[in-house]
């Protein structure tokens, strides 16, 4: 009985083993297919970010808005054409009806000229370039803050990829760890319960080298969302090609605050903003000032009856009426002593009253000349125009008092010049104190890389100590497993020391704006 539950239990146990090394996670790092070094994500972040592209489409507008206001100096000039319809009847305006027995189509074009002076529009240039220089610090703030998030994004990756690495030398450790456990079970110098303990301890370490392989994978995904561009091939063959040294940080703390004065966008960005409100007090007392208005403009029109029967049948009315008035006048004047003599222009007769009166020979018709004269004559719809006169005024206009708009805009005006600038000191305040403190962490994050790097060699060798007295049957798997976790601490310490550095050096250099190194 005895026998039989031993060799359950070393069959249970080999079960075992061979259930736990048949599930062996895959450390090898697979053949990178895109190298991808910090200058590279910086260029291509600052093509296809959002976030600063957003930032780069004010500058258009703000390109037009000084184009505009130098544009207010040049005549407005306005074009504009027209085509109306009026049906047959009476119409009364004032009093007095006007009939219109025909519809008639109309056309109409005009043509005018506009300017106007005033001290908007002479101060207008100055304050719109102002505008345009505060979106062009606007706009390269947002690129060095852009750059800021890809370089710490970049070295997150690199800080991610350093801990997957020490994942891995865990693994690559606890398996020597179990090869020299089992071998001493083997031998009978260790137990099972050794054995056990080095499975466990392998078994944890590949579960952190798992999530940390996720952590990286992540930090990667998150670099190429900050870069704006999607990532068309699998995570794990990104590979960033940059490394950073280590050096002793040796500025100098007042040349870093002169730096900064002049170069931080934050700063640069209030001042363009302060010197804009600047201009728009000057905008708002130029309202004081008296303005220049200019106008000239040409137009014509066109009238077409529809039904030019009518205007033929009137004529011949009225030239009807003309011929009988002209033979009563003719009969009159034969009639008084010594008349003119019949068929001769004397005496005030006319010869032929039917020409004069523009009739035919019969007297009842118009002449084909007249009246083809009369049909040409309605023919303008719809380009031929009766142009009128040209017309041009000038004036002057001084306001005496509007109540009091002016002064109020003076008064907003003025008090957001104040408030600008004390944005632009309470900017550079944040600046001065925000340079000292980046400058400050620096040397603290340098200082403890050698407090950390002491460590690790400590952790190192209580490591190599542990493993050769259980070598020797001295020790147990517990100080071996004990060791390592202590060495698995203390590289990622390391780990995070080292990238604690470099990312000081990048918050060191956004903070002054410009780089360091």
């Amino acid at each position: 009985m005895k026998l039989r539950a031993l060799i359950l239990l070393l069959a249970a146990s080999t079960s075992a083993a061979s259930a736990q090394d048949s599930i062996r996670v895959d450390i090898t790092r697979p053949t990178p297919r895109m190298m991808l070094s910090l200058q590279e994500a910086i260029t291509r972040a600052r093509v296809n970010s959002p976030t600063y592209r957003q930032a780069l489409n004010d500058a258009g507008p703000a390109k037009w808005a000084v184009r505009n206001a130098l544009g207010q100096f040049i005549p407005s000039l306005q074009v504009s054409s027209g085509f109306n319809y009026t049906g047959a009847g009476s119409a009364t305006f004032g009093g007095t009806t006007f009939n219109q027995s025909s519809p008639a189509l109309g056309s109409s074009y005009g043509i005018s000229m506009g300017l106007t002076i005033d001290g908007t529009v002479l101060t207008a240039p100055a304050t719109e370039k102002a505008n345009q220089r505060a979106v062009g610090e606007d706009i390269s703030a947002a690129g060095v803050q852009l750059a800021n998030d890809v370089t710490f994004q970049y070295l997150s990756v690199l800080e991610s990829v350093a801990r997957t690495e020490v994942a891995r030398q865990d693994i690559l450790r606890n398996d020597a760890f179990l090869t020299l456990a089992r071998a001493r079970q083997q031998l009978g110098q260790a137990t099972l319960l050794d054995v056990r303990q080095a499975e466990v301890t392998r078994g944890q370490s590949e579960v952190l080298f798992l999530q940390s392989l996720q952590a990286e994978n992540e930090a990667k995904l998150e670099l190429f969302r900050r870069m704006g561009v999607p990532l068309d091939i699998p995570v794990t063959e990104v590979a960033l090609s940059d490394s950073f040294p280590v050096t002793a940080p040796d500025f100098d703390l007042a040349a870093l605050l002169r730096m900064a004065e002049s170069d931080n966008p934050t700063i640069r960005a209030a001042r363009a903003r302060e010197d804009a409100a600047g201009t728009s007090v000057a905008a708002a007392k130029s309202e004081y000032l008296p303005s220049l208005n200019f106008s000239a403009g040409w137009n014509g029109f066109t009238q077409e009856f529809t039904n030019s029967g009518l205007l033929v049948d009137r004529a011949t009315g009225q030239a009807i009426g003309t011929l009988n008035n002209c033979e009563f006048q003719n009969a009159l004047i034969g009639a008084l002593p010594g008349g003119g003599i019949p068929g001769q222009d004397n005496g005030g007769i006319v010869p032929d009253c039917k020409t004069f009166a523009g009739l035919d020979a019969t007297g009842t018709a118009l002449s084909p000349d007249i009246a083809g004269s009369i049909l040409a004559g309605n023919n303008q719809f719809p380009f031929n125009y009766n142009a009128q006169p040209f017309r041009a005024s000038v004036s002057v206009s001084l306001p005496i008092f509007v109540g009091f708009r002016r002064n109020l805009q003076v008064a907003r005006a003025s008090a957001a010049r104040e408030d600008a600038s004390e944005r632009t000191r309470a900017a550079n305040l944040f600046v001065q104190a925000d340079v000292q403190g980046r400058y400050l962490a620096l040397h603290t994050a340098y200082q403890t890389i050698a407090v950390q790097e002491a460590n690790r060699t400590a952790a190192n060798e209580q490591l190599t100590l542990a493993q050769e007295r259980f070598r020797l049957g001295n020790g147990s798997s517990l100080e071996v497993s004990d060791a390592q976790v202590a060495v698995s601490r203390a590289e990622g310490d390391y780990v995070n020391a080292l990238y604690a550095y470099h990312k000081a050096i990048a918050a060191l250099e956004f903070a002054v704006g410009r780089p360091l190194r």
